[in-house]
């Protein structure tokens, strides 16, 4: 999250992976700022009195004003604004990274993000593919990158950005790095694309329907529709899509040339991976190292480049992954949450990914027979289940 737009570790991770679910109204110690804020934040979402994070709004003034931020600017921005307690509790509790890229690709290319694809895909494709014929991106790939960030812009994230960016860098754990977003954002503000009311996305300062944070929106953003402003907010994604395109550009995506795809014989050319023991491997071109300045993570290359296949009318992977370590395979970890769920169970859904409410379900369950809540999944379970 510097010069490229590596956002893992710091924002939602995956659309649709739960983190950017908003749910619940405000509560006992919101602070009424007369500001129209969206009904869905939870309670930890909205601002709070906090006099440490007022003292230190106070003196970041100065340091604003002396980048080339107005008083009005200012006043503009920190109106509404207010210490976010939820925004440092999910900074402090993310967990580190240990998805397989069979568990990745379960919900980066699901049955339901693939079809809604290809719905998005069919309604935007006039501007889609003058997206291209401009920024030599295809069509497909811009648009998995806009259903991996956003779920085809269903879920933006309505968190007030200058409150979620100032509430990071007065917290201090990466003080010098959010106060650098905190300074774009009121960039943005000051030259009109935005108004600091509308300014709303991740709890880490992610934006729009294909989640730039503010300093990659600042180097990268295009007004693609020619209005004058760089509106990657509102409800036509067509601006978010242009800059997203030409994004990859400028990090060297070269047209004409696939991003890879699986190895299924003889290598085409290009760099072999294999990310998964025991997994498919694929071949990947120097479009894939484009891709990673977006997000600098092979799974999220990966994801995004067989979304876009799919997207484009490709077929699932041909090759099949192992059974993981407790000795079950993707059919046998559906066929656990199917089980549950019919038991009473809530697992959330049926995806093969045993992610915390499946694992609670599990625990629930083996609690209910008399056996240590484990949350462990065996395939002594699925029997007993069946």
């Amino acid at each position: 999250m510097n010069a490229t737009m590596t956002r893992r570790g710091i924002c939602a991770g995956l659309a649709g992976f739960g983190a950017m679910t908003l749910a619940a109204c405000g509560g006992p110690g919101a602070v009424s700022t007369g500001a129209t804020r969206p009904a869905g934040l939870p309670d930890d979402l909205r601002p709070v009195r906090d006099a440490g994070y007022d003292a230190w709004v106070a003196s970041f003034r100065a340091r604003a004003q002396g980048q080339g931020i107005s008083p009005s600017t200012l006043n503009a921005a920190f109106r509404h604004a207010g210490f976010l307690p939820g925004v440092i509790t999910r900074d402090r509790s993310q967990p580190e990274s240990s998805r397989t890229l069979e568990d990745y690709l379960s919900i980066a290319t699901s049955d339901e993000r693939v079809s809604k694809g290809r719905a998005a895909y069919a309604r935007n494709r006039a501007t889609l593919n003058a997206i291209e014929a401009r920024y030599g991106v295809p069509a497909n790939v811009v648009c998995a990158v806009w259903g991996l960030e956003s779920y085809y812009g269903e879920r933006r994230g309505d968190v007030p950005v200058i409150a979620a960016t100032s509430t990071l860098a007065y917290e201090g754990r990466r003080g010098a790095f959010f106060e650098k977003q905190l300074i774009a954002a009121l960039k943005i503000i000051q030259s009109g694309d935005v108004s600091a009311d509308r300014m709303t996305g991740s709890w880490a300062g992610a934006m729009g329907h294909t989640q730039f944070i503010p300093t990659s929106y600042l180097a990268y953003a295009v007004d693609f529709t020619g209005d004058g402003r760089r509106d990657i907010w509102s409800e036509d994604p067509s601006d978010a899509l242009a800059s997203t395109a030409a994004y990859l550009q400028r990090s060297g995506w070269t047209p004409g040339v696939k991003w890879g795809g699986e190895l299924t014989g003889a290598n085409p050319g290009g760099r072999v991976l294999t990310p998964q023991p025991g997994g498919p491997s694929f071949w990947v071109t120097g479009n894939f190292n484009a891709i990673k300045r977006y997000n600098n993570s092979d799974l999220y290359a990966i994801g995004i480049g067989h979304l876009s296949d799919r997207i484009a009318g490709g077929g699932p992977l041909r090759g099949s992954f192992p059974p993981d370590q407790y000795g079950l395979t993707k059919d046998d970890r559906v066929t656990l949450q199917q089980r549950l769920t019919a038991r009473g169970f809530d697992t959330g859904g049926a995806d093969g990914v045993l992610g915390p409410k499946s694992r609670a379900a599990i625990s629930d369950y083996q609690r209910s027979i008399g056996l240590p809540a484990t949350g462990a999944p065996s395939p002594d379970l699925l029997r007993r289940l069946g």
